[in-house]
């Protein structure tokens, strides 16, 4: 069933590097009517293209190391393992912006795209969109500290053994939600994908 929602005002409360909106809505009911209407502040963060780096001929992955704000209440660190990741700028595709930032994280040649999802982030509080790339790769000679220094990027690459990073997986070292899924997807389709 199609339910229908109304936006019944919209605030601009914050604007610097990400912007936060104040949306006022109401919606029909499942049981029949409609809501009341009420406020939620939503995090515009644009979308973004997160990729996972994959050889399959040493069945490695690229896996990049960074300090994210965002974490600096983890117990254990706020430096996170993660998958390439970018925001699409105006004019971009998501296909080139998984090319972008795969050669600026971690210096990846992409050879081949395969999408695994678009997903929210977080809809009760941002309108992130995600879309998940698994990019097939040559890792000889990946490595080393990347990234842009006008983007205050301090990015370490490292190639791990796809057992590795699933036993990761597995210990809850991988924190960040883009990186389990694309783990967890090539979990599931990695016979298909290894060249043999």
């Amino acid at each position: 069933m199609n339910y229908q929602w109304r936006l019944e005002n919209h605030d601009l409360l914050f604007a610097k590097y990400f912007r936060l909106e104040e949306y006022a809505v109401s919606h029909e009911l499942f049981n029949g009517g409609n809501s009341a209407v009420f406020t939620r502040e939503i995090f515009e963060r644009g979308s973004v293209v997160a990729l996972l780096p994959y050889d399959p001929k040493l069945r490695k992955v690229v896996l990049i190391e960074q300090f994210r704000a965002g974490a600096i209440h983890d117990e254990k660190s706020p430096w996170l393992i993660e998958c390439v990741a970018g925001v699409i700028d105006e004019g971009e595709t998501v296909e080139e912006v998984a090319i972008r930032e795969s050669k600026e994280e971690a210096n990846c040649e992409i050879i081949h795209l395969e999408k695994i999802c678009r997903y929210y982030v977080s809809p009760g509080g941002t309108t992130e969109e995600c879309t998940l790339f698994c990019g097939i790769v040559d890792s000889n000679g990946i490595g080393g500290i990347h990234g842009l220094a006008e983007e205050n990027e301090d990015i370490r690459v490292e190639v791990v053994d796809t057992e590795i990073a699933y036993q990761w997986l597995a210990d809850g070292i991988i924190k960040s939600s883009a990186t389990i899924i694309a783990l967890q997807w090539l979990q599931l389709n990695e016979s298909r994908l290894i060249v043999g």
